[in-house]
Formats: C-alpha cells, sequence, structure tokens
C-alpha cells in the first residue's frame, strides 16, 4: 500500500459533520412544535382562566373539590363556599380549567334536559 492509497481510504464520505447537527436541530424543531410550543400554550389558557374567575362562579379544584367562589382576597386565593356556611381558602392556581369547564358542560346538559322533559 502507498500513501495515496491510505489517503483515498482515509478522507471523509460526502455529509461529514454537517449531517448529525443538521438532524439534531431537525429533532429539536420537531420536540418544540409538538411538545414545547403546546404545553406554553395550555399554560398561558389555564393562566387567563385563573385570572378571569370572579365570586359567584361554580368551580372544581385540581384535587376534585367542587365549590362556588365566596370572595377573591388580595393575595391571589380564592375563598370557597363548598357547603351552605363551609369555606375553604385556596390558591388562585388551584382551580382547574379542564373540570370546571368539563362541570359546567355537565350541568348544562343536565338543566337542558330537565327544562325540556318539564316542558
Amino acid at each position: 500500500m502507498n500513501l495515496e492509497t491510505l489517503l483515498l481510504q482515509a478522507a471523509p464520505g460526502p455529509g461529514g459533520i454537517g449531517m448529525p447537527i443538521f438532524l439534531m436541530v431537525g429533532m429539536f424543531v420537531v420536540m418544540y412544535f409538538f411538545m414545547i410550543r403546546p404545553q406554553a400554550k395550555r399554560a398561558k389558557e389555564q393562566k387567563k382562566f385563573s385570572d378571569s374567575i370572579v365570586p359567584g362562579e361554580q368551580i372544581v379544584t385540581s384535587a376534585g373539590i367542587h365549590g362556588k367562589i365566596y370572595k377573591a382576597n388580595d393575595d391571589d386565593t380564592l375563598q370557597l363556599e363548598i357547603s351552605r356556611g363551609t369555606f375553604m381558602t385556596i390558591d388562585r392556581s388551584a382551580v382547574s380549567m379542564e373540570m370546571t369547564v368539563a362541570a359546567r358542560k355537565k350541568m348544562d346538559g343536565v338543566s337542558s334536559v330537565s327544562s325540556a322533559s318539564s316542558k
């Protein structure tokens, strides 16, 4: 074997170092659009929902406690009435948007069925 043959065998082929970098960037872009972006969007919607809660609304906490907002305190807590005369103080972020919306849909379905059956 001569020196020219050894150098030709050791030469890198097409692609070189650019291909692995391209794949890593591509994987990050896919991860961003399928995981990071939707989660950030959901967190933003949850924050907007918890900021829009007013006294008198029926809510469900992330622990599954159903109640009515009695009072909104200045320190980002809510006073929740869980039964007549029974109050609980919770953090505003403990209100679950998904569970509250599902409970509202369920209540709307029950009220529309009961009003239709009473006609």
